[in-house]
């Protein structure tokens, strides 16, 4: 088969442009099925023959091997995490503090900090965002934005979302930084606040780059932020296909659609990091965060994902600071030990999770006086259905229900700004538990805050005034 030079410049550079294609499992997979089909075509031994004698071409033939050359995934270190998305408890870790790659879950803080920009009033959803020629340039996968557009701010959500698009990352980045670069800067600057001491950003997207780094202890920080911070956006993540130009466009994450309880985040691909994914799920109430990176490939990185969130689930809680969700002004409600653990004779979690899964109308009422029902009366509650309220859970200390309280008002901001935080001890079987409610809600309110609670795997229940809150 004759070779010209021009043939194998073509064909070079189509390889190296969808080499670049560093996000997204399905251009892969076709740039290594047109590996395979082009050595079928030629092989290496025809390759050099033909181009005997030319040296530009002896050259590229040179490069040819190379660019036809396996990908070096094998070479990223891997790395995995799992996480109580409630209480940050480790449930599995490996190579969790490892110096690696982000790669396109680097979008999750580009998100983050949108949500954070959506939240403050900088950006609306309907916004429609210039885009410049430095997002147009952007390597694959991508919306294929043109310079001189616009996009709107919910539709570059969900190409971040589902394709993991690079340019309407830039479109994002721009618009809340002024430039890429700074914009980096502040999720740098945002990774500290929340805890990511390991992780240096440098671009908006996770397109190469050796100087941005992370670690998998770090990116389940993340998760875990992006869910109590962010829950009113977090279903975003959901979406299983975004429809842009007239083509739908699949989310990367497969496992949203054989995994039981998994509902996001997001996957990530550059040849020097691996396949990487950072997943959360939830199951009977209770929510997980993990994190893989550095997988072989995307098969072998969800086979892994599944595999340590099933171990995971399997485990009870051991947090000190598990609540106990049955009404603890009960006299016969279960007290928490030292250890986190309930004494024998007590319910299991798995029958308290049971408990906050039943209307509250078909539960008897709590016999206890409640000290805060004095005090809502004291501040002129009314008898127009203001006196509901939520109870987060029943903590062995105060401190731990206060903070439960701060992780409630975080997770459902918007309909708990006028609520007002209740923390009350209870003798419950010769011991004290500190009851943490949110108080001063109609009903409505109340049952619309512990399905939005529930949803993120706190346990809530709802409690009406006839049970004297």
């Amino acid at each position: 088969m004759n070779v010209t030079g021009q043939t194998v410049r073509s064909l070079l550079l189509a390889f190296a442009w969808r080499g670049r294609e560093t996000e997204g499992e399905q251009a892969t997979e076709r740039l290594a099925n047109g590996r395979s089909t082009l050595r079928s075509a030629f092989g290496i031994t025809s390759f050099v023959r033909a181009l005997r004698g030319r040296r530009l071409c002896g050259a590229l033939a040179v490069l040819a091997v190379t660019v036809l050359a396996p990908l070096p995934a094998l070479a990223a270190k891997y790395a995995a995490i799992v996480v109580d998305a409630r209480t940050g408890e480790v449930l599995h870790e490996e190579n969790a503090d490892t110096l690696t790659y982000p790669a396109s879950l680097t979008k999750m803080m580009t998100l983050y900090l949108t949500f954070d920009a959506l939240d403050e009033g900088r950006l609306r959803l309907d916004q429609a965002l210039p885009v410049s020629a430095w997002a147009e340039a952007q390597s694959p996968t991508k919306l294929g934005l043109r310079a001189g557009k616009t996009l709107r701010v919910e539709q570059a959500i969900l190409g971040l979302v589902t394709k993991s698009a690079n340019d309407a990352s830039v479109v994002l980045a721009e618009a809340l930084g002024g430039s890429e670069a700074k914009f980096a800067e502040m999720m740098t600057r945002k990774a500290r606040e929340l805890g990511m001491r390991n992780t240096v950003f440098r671009n908006s997207n996770g397109l190469p780059n050796m100087q941005q780094v992370t670690t998998a202890r770090d990116f389940s920080i993340l998760s875990r932020a992006m869910l109590s911070d962010h829950s009113r956006y977090y279903p975003y993540f959901s979406r299983r296909a975004f429809v842009y130009g007239g083509r739908s466009l699949n989310n990367h994450n497969r496992l949203m659609s054989r995994y039981e309880g998994m509902d996001g985040i997001k996957t990530g691909y550059t040849v020097a990091s691996g396949f990487n994914l950072a997943a959360s799920a939830v199951r009977d109430g209770r929510r997980l965060v993990a994190v893989v990176l550095g997988g072989k490939s995307a098969a072998a990185r969800d086979a892994r994902m599944e595999a340590i969130l099933d171990k995971a689930f399997d485990k009870p809680s051991r947090g000190s600071e598990a609540p106990v969700v049955a009404r603890a002004g009960d006299e016969d409600a279960p007290r928490v030990t030292a250890k986190g653990k309930p004494p024998a004779k007590a319910e299991t979690i798995a029958q308290l999770a049971s408990t906050v899964s039943t209307p509250a109308a078909v539960r008897p009422p709590a016999r206890a006086r409640d000290e805060d029902a004095e005090s809502s009366k004291a501040d002129g509650a009314k008898a127009d259905g203001s006196k509901w309220g939520v109870q987060i859970g029943a903590f062995s200390t105060r401190e731990a229900s206060n903070r439960a309280l701060t992780q409630a008002t975080k997770q459902a901001p918007f309909l708990l700004r006028a609520a007002k935080p209740a923390v009350t001890p209870v003798k419950a079987n010769g011991s004290t538990v500190y009851r943490a409610r949110m108080v001063g809600l109609d009903e409505r309110t109340a049952r619309k805050v512990c399905s939005e609670l529930t949803r993120n795997g706190h346990r809530c229940v709802t409690v009406s005034p006839n049970e004297k809150l």
